[in-house]
């Protein structure tokens, strides 16, 4: 018989796409779903066959958004967002209470649900997670966030919320509790991963959903190699960089997935092999790719070595830094800072990485060790475990 299984995600698209594939085959597999997730993302998750619980979100979404460029006020908006949403969650599941939470890493609520209904509550993780050693070794970076005006606002915040559920571990003690959780990002892409304790993590790997595995896109019929262009939801008004690819990759067929920040009209003339949308089938056209420019971003970075892409990395932001120099380091990919982009390095990088024989070599190498992973099968058979 079929269990009631509550995930709490976050709205950001970016955090709802790795988890699609797993909530579709637990439904599939006879159990009931709760997905809790942002209003403007539900459309997302509908195809699942889930049960949507939507709520009113504070993320920045839209062509308009921008998030905080302070980390800590970054942090603050998965904070504020879980707290205003909790007393709507455990209205919802007193009423109809789970046998198991499964919760995003901003699904910050999920483990005092899990207290209070006194189940279990796994993280499906679609970044990288922290390894032993982790805070030491990061305490550089870690102090300079936690001792900001910002940071101790959030610490106290963070705590007081806690106590008024009965936690009384401060934040960041709180945050840094050994939980159950399920990588869902290739263990390639994992710093440290010898360091990650197998007993509290599991590598799944991808779980691409099998909807937007099934799209569709006719490849060129002239054979000139494919190049993607996509900078993802949030990081995609990159006009000077789509200029570029259409000046200089005459001889390729270039895809550009430029979002809602730039208009088709700002790009000038676009010759027979320019193809210009504001969102593509990514995975179809990876499929047929023989090159990817990425803002790195987790999702692209593990879509791209799941169908051996090679990658030219820009990265913009947060994470991105980290997934670019990675893929640079596993011999995939090259990463081309920002400020160092023009048409020329643009060229040479997709060059550099789409011509040899050892990037093709080691990229056929991971997408087989990633396939082995399990996927969506093995993430829904852990989940099943935790229910049973």
């Amino acid at each position: 018989m079929g269990k009631h299984i509550v995930m709490v995600g976050c709205s950001a698209p970016s955090h709802v796409y790795p988890s699609l594939g797993i909530i579709r085959e637990l439904v599939q597999r006879g159990h009931r779903v709760s997905y809790v997730v942002g209003e403007p993302l539900a459309g997302l998750v509908e195809a699942t066959g889930a049960d949507i619980v939507a709520h009113p979100t504070i993320f920045p979404l839209g062509p308009d958004a921008e998030w905080p460029e302070d980390p800590a006020d970054a942090m603050r908006v998965f904070l504020d967002e879980a707290i205003a949403i909790h007393p709507r969650l455990t209205e919802t599941f007193d009423q109809d209470r789970p046998d198991l939470l499964l919760y995003d890493i901003g699904g910050l609520g999920a483990p005092l649900l899990g207290l209070r209904y006194d189940v279990p509550a796994v993280q499906l993780s679609p970044t990288y997670v922290a390894w032993d050693g982790y805070e030491e070794e990061l305490a550089d970076v870690l102090k300079p966030i936690r001792t900001s005006p910002s940071g101790m606002d959030y610490h106290r915040t963070f705590t007081e919320w806690l106590a008024e559920h009965g936690v009384t571990e401060d934040a960041w003690t709180w945050l840094a509790r050994p939980v159950p959780i399920l990588s869902l990002i290739p263990r390639a892409m994992q710093p440290n991963a010898d360091r990650v304790p197998e007993d509290r993590v599991q590598f799944v790997g991808p779980c691409l959903d099998p909807a937007r595995a099934a799209e569709r896109w006719t490849p060129p019929s002239d054979g000139k190699p494919v190049l993607l262009v996509s900078f993802g939801t949030a990081y995609n008004d990159q006009l000077d960089v789509y200029r570029h690819c259409i000046t200089e990759f005459q001889d390729w067929h270039v895809v550009l997935s430029i979002g809602k920040h730039v208009s088709k009209d700002d790009l000038g003339p676009l010759r027979e092999s320019v193809e210009v949308h504001e969102t593509v089938p990514q995975l179809a056209i990876l499929d047929a790719a023989s090159a990817f420019i990425t803002h790195a971003g987790m999702g692209g970075c593990t879509e791209s070595l799941w169908y051996g892409v090679p990658t030219v990395a820009i990265p913009q932001a947060v994470d991105q830094f980290g997934n670019a120099a990675q893929l640079e380091a596993l011999g995939v990919g090259k990463h081309l800072p920002a400020d160092q982009v023009t048409a020329k390095s643009l060229r040479e990088a997709v060059d550099e990485v789409s011509s040899s024989p050892d990037v093709a070599a080691r990229l056929a190498e991971l997408r087989a060790e990633i396939r082995a992973h399990g996927g969506i099968a093995a993430a829904a058979d852990a989940v099943e475990k935790f229910l049973n």
